[in-house]
């Protein structure tokens, strides 16, 4: 299979949907049916309003889990191969990591005021 062929099955696909939604959905005949999903109600705030900075430390720390998460998976696998190397190594990031997370604690990241 050549990468023409890989490149055309999906965008044939792709128009395919595309043609069998346009035929298939219902016509919005008045705004109210038309408009967006709201929770049956009106809008309070914009979408793009800004929330309190309190809330940008903890998505950071939920970050820095996160990339912990996906340096530990493959490092499973690395283990094997490496040995202790692999284990000094992993040792180090999560050091730095824990660093992180006392250097949060301290400047009070944790409490909700």
């Amino acid at each position: 299979m050549d990468l023409a062929n890989l490149l055309l099955i999906p965008l044939i696909a792709a128009v395919l949907i595309l043609a069998l939604e346009k035929c298939l959905r219902r016509n919005h005949s008045s705004y109210p049916q038309a408009r967006p999903y709201s929770g049956g109600g009106d809008l309070s705030s914009h979408a793009w309003c800004r929330f309190h900075v309190r809330y940008y430390p903890m998505a950071l720390l939920l970050i820095a889990f996160e990339m912990e998460m996906m340096f530990m998976y493959p490092w499973a696998v690395v283990y094997v191969a490496e040995g202790i190397k692999a284990l000094m190594e992993m040792g180090m990031f999560l050091t730095i990591l824990a660093l992180g997370i006392v250097y949060a604690w301290r400047e009070g990241v944790f409490r909700w005021q």
